[in-house]
């Protein structure tokens, strides 16, 4: 299982990001795919989730409204839009499936600063 996140970067206050992460190794379009980030001196949390099939999608109350997590079986690609970006999104942002133990991508640093 191979899992590479990018997009991240540098952006200012109100501003947006999309995030990629590009899966193998697995057979993508049957599992459920997940974000999730870790700020500077916090542990990781959870930040959305998605079904196989898109047919469900959830997401922290922090980030409810802001971002969502389309995914592209065909380019085996899940995706984090995100918009109206605050200071708090500040944090290394990983990719994640389940899939008899927890996968992890490498993280993507974004960061939210005027």
């Amino acid at each position: 299982v191979q899992l590479v996140e990018s997009g991240g970067g540098l952006v200012k206050p109100g501003g947006s990001l999309r995030l990629s992460c590009s899966a193998s190794g697995f057979t993508f379009s049957t599992y459920p795919m997940s974000w999730y980030r870790r700020a500077p001196g916090k542990e990781r949390e959870w930040v959305a989730s998605i079904s196989s099939f898109s047919d469900g999608t959830n997401y922290a109350a922090s980030v409810k409204g802001r971002f969502t997590i389309p995914r592209d079986n065909g380019k085996h690609t899940v995706y984090l839009q995100m918009n109206s970006l605050e200071p708090e999104d500040t944090a290394v942002y990983y990719c994640n499936v389940f899939r008899t133990t927890d996968y992890w991508g490498q993280g993507t640093q974004v960061t939210v600063s005027s």
